[in-house]
Formats: C-alpha cells, structure tokens, sequence
C-alpha cells in the first residue's frame, strides 16, 4: 500500500475539509474511530456528501509484532481494513435522535451517584451500630431522622452530606425521567417489554434507545436477545456471560462482566425481578 497523505491536523472542520477535499473524487470512504467525541466530525463530513464508516476500535487488532504504533501507523491500518472489506464498524446512530438517548445515559450516570449515597449511608449506619438499613430505608430518611440516631458530630454532618446529594439527584432524576416520558414513545417492536417483570416505562424507554431500530441487526431472535441479557445463545439450556477483550475471549457469570451503559440500566430491572418472583413465591431457573 502506499500513503499518498497524512498529516496531524486539529479538531477543525475547515482544515479537515480542506484536506479531503483534493482527494475527495478518489476516496472509497473515511474512516473515523468511535472514540468519546466523534458526533460533530461524523455528521459534517456526512452532510458534506462524504461515505463516513465508523471504526469500533475494541474489534481491531494490529499484529502484535510492530514495534512502533502511532496515529500515523493507526490510520493506514483502518484505510487497509476499509479496502480489504474487513473494517470493523459500529453503528451511526441518527443525529435527531441523539440527544434523547445522550438524556438516558445521563440518567443512568446520576442513578449510579445517587447509589454510591445509598451505599454510604447503609455503610455508616452499619459500622456505627452493627444493624442494616435496606435502600428504601436510606430514600425515606431525612435530617432530623438522621439527627435523632445518635451518631458522633462528624458521623452524623458525614451522613447528612451523603443524604443530601441524594436527594439532590433524586430531584434530577425525577426531572430527566419526566422530559423522557414527554419526549418518548416506545415504537410497536418494543411494546412487550413491559410485560415483562422489573422492567417499567423509563427501563424499556432506555433499552429502546440504547438498541435503536432491530432490523438494522443481521443476527437471529435467539441471539439478539442473548445479546440484549448479556449471554451467549447456545442450543443447549445453559448459556455463559462473555466478554472479549483484544486478546481473549473471557467467560463467567454475567455479574462479573465489565459494565456497560445496557448493563448498568438493566441491573435494577433483573433485581425487581428477582424480588417480585421471591414475594409471589415463583419458583427461578438458575440457567
């Protein structure tokens, strides 16, 4: 193969531009990795008319023998993979829709902080009195119930602190849950998801957006649904969690899997479940 351009240019839509544009009758198609701050590249040089393929940078490996790696080196290999028909790609989610499941995320993100203050006050409460306090306990308190425990000055100011930043974000998610109910609507292929136990509006509003439309996957039903929990289709009646990493293929129960943005959204619905199956005595597969 051999390089006919490259040079390191800033975040700049003009320079970019200005930098394709000579080669732009030539050019099968651009490659940009999926990294945290592709959306404003990938949708300007799509306006422009340019074919915009987005790299999933975790399905790509270079031979393990190079002994230098850089940008440089980085961007050859992604044009060579685009022309060999082996590139990796990731799905270009429509920019319209974007900002409503950017909202979700957000979502997610504060329900993680507002349980990081849960999990801090039931482990104040336990180190100081040697009892337990579920999570509903936690949502329900307030200062003066906090006050009335008895606690060291410090204890208790340190278990205000962690139960007013709770409340904070419970107010904010409330709001981010409100605008998602007014802005969203879950389409017809979605609709049985809330028939399903532990999984309300706002969690089937969250899978909806994070999957996008379904007949954009090639896979069957069985393995898309395995997909969507976290397992591995198989024709037997067990099925194992898996992971891959860039160099192996890891497997094990699904809560040791690394967490994603699905996974940590699903997680409080797996666990209404689970709780709603123990109070109406329903018996639980463990495959």
């Amino acid at each position: 193969d051999r390089v006919l351009y490259q040079r390191r240019l800033p975040n700049d839509p003009v320079q970019i531009r200005a930098a394709l544009a000579p080669h732009r009758e030539d050019l099968v198609g651009v490659v940009i990795e999926a990294t945290y701050n592709w959306y404003w590249l990938v949708d300007q040089l799509m306006n422009d008319g340019y074919r915009v393929h987005l790299a999933n940078p975790a399905a790509i490996r270079q031979y393990e023998g190079l002994k230098y790696s850089g940008d440089f080196t980085d961007a050859a290999h992604l044009a060579q993979l685009l022309r060999l028909g082996l590139l990796p790609e990731g799905y270009i989610y429509p920019a319209e829709e974007r900002p409503v499941r950017d909202l979700a995320r957000k979502r997610i993100q504060l329900v993680q902080c507002r349980t990081a203050q849960i999990l801090a006050i039931e482990n104040l409460f336990s180190r100081h009195t040697g009892g337990q306090m579920q999570g509903e306990q936690v949502k329900r308190l307030d200062q003066t119930q906090v006050n009335e425990f008895g606690f060291a000055p410090d204890v208790t100011l340190a278990m205000q602190a962690n139960l007013a930043v709770m409340q904070t974000l419970q107010e904010e998610i409330g709001i981010i849950e409100k605008r998602l109910m007014e802005r969203v609507k879950l389409r017809p292929d979605y609709a049985l998801l809330n028939s399903v136990p532990g999984i309300g509006p706002v969690l089937a509003t969250t899978i909806m957006l994070e999957t996008g439309t379904i007949s954009r996957f090639t896979i069957s039903a069985r393995t898309a649904v395995a997909w969507t929990a976290g397992v591995k289709a198989t024709a037997g009646r067990k099925a194992k969690a898996i992971r891959r990493t860039a160099t192996s293929i890891l497997r094990g129960h699904l809560s040791k899997r690394p967490t994603s943005r699905f996974a940590r959204a699903r997680k409080p619905g797996a666990f209404t479940s689970a709780r709603n199956a123990r109070e109406t005595g329903l018996s639980r597969s463990r495959h």
